[in-house]
């Protein structure tokens, strides 16, 4: 099983993704004590409109621009010479390392997690009426009209909710990206769906177990469901319908680079 687990992780890997998505799922760990661990995964979007889980790394939540750009590197080094988006939630080193691996790359936070992170800081009776009020500003279709949508619901908000205005704010730079994709790509980047019911039964999967001896066993488990989710033990699944308009939208947005 280790074998077949480590040639999974090493396998070679596509030329160019248009998208990948990194995010982090957490696992008790038995480490003297019992505490939590992240564990990272990284998912491609490939250029047939394919989710390929490209694989999942052990961290211990102080991970900086070293650790990541040891994972990146190793994720182009199995063939993945070119990645037009990484989406990722402002992982400490993360976005510095992604332009060193991949420097044509956008970095991209997701646009989900950042909407839900915002409703965490606000009381649940105010969530319909904030949704309406921020749904102008991720749909603007310039940053300038965006900026001005977001100073309308800074306005309102921001006094009785400091931290949305400060969370916006810092994540700016790396929201602003998704104004300029066309609709069809601005579909891919947010459709979560695939990575959700993804994260659901790796989730099942580590529930029904507790807790975890060590980083080994949480690999094992979370290989064994990425095997049984494909009979070529990749991971692989259809990403989204309709997905040569989106490809015919990446060609043109990155002329040269989809092949």
């Amino acid at each position: 099983m280790i074998e077949e687990m480590t040639e999974w992780q090493n396998r070679p890997l596509d030329r160019v993704y248009p998208v990948v998505f990194i995010d982090a799922l957490v696992v008790k760990v038995r480490d003297g004590q019992v505490r939590n661990k992240p564990f990272y995964l990284a998912v491609g979007v490939t250029v047939n409109g394919e989710r390929d889980i490209l694989g999942i790394w052990a961290g211990d939540g102080g991970e900086g621009a070293k650790f990541w750009l040891g994972v990146l590197t190793e994720i182009k080094n199995r063939g993945a010479e070119d990645v037009c988006i990484v989406v990722c939630d402002g992982l400490k080193g993360l976005p510095e390392s992604i332009n060193t691996a991949w420097p044509l790359a956008t970095v991209q936070t997701c646009i989900i997690h950042l909407i839900r992170n915002t409703f965490r800081f606000a009381s649940r009776h105010y969530c319909e009426e904030m949704g309406k009020d921020l749904r102008p500003v991720y749909t603007a279709s310039t940053e300038s009209g965006a900026v001005e949508r977001f100073e309308e619901f800074d306005a309102k908000w921001g006094g009785q909710y400091p931290a949305i205005s400060k969370l916006w704010r810092s994540a700016w730079s790396e929201f602003v990206p998704f104004l300029d994709w066309d609709v069809e790509i601005r579909r891919i980047v947010c459709s979560t769906n695939a990575i959700e019911s993804l994260n659901a039964r790796y989730r099942r999967a580590v529930r029904a177990r507790g807790h975890f001896p060590d980083d080994a066993a949480v690999l094992k488990c979370l290989y064994l469901v990425t095997r049984s989710l494909d009979p070529t033990g990749r991971g692989r699944a259809r990403w989204a319908t309709r997905w040569k308009s989106a490809l015919n939208a990446f060609a043109i947005a990155f002329e040269g680079r989809i092949n």
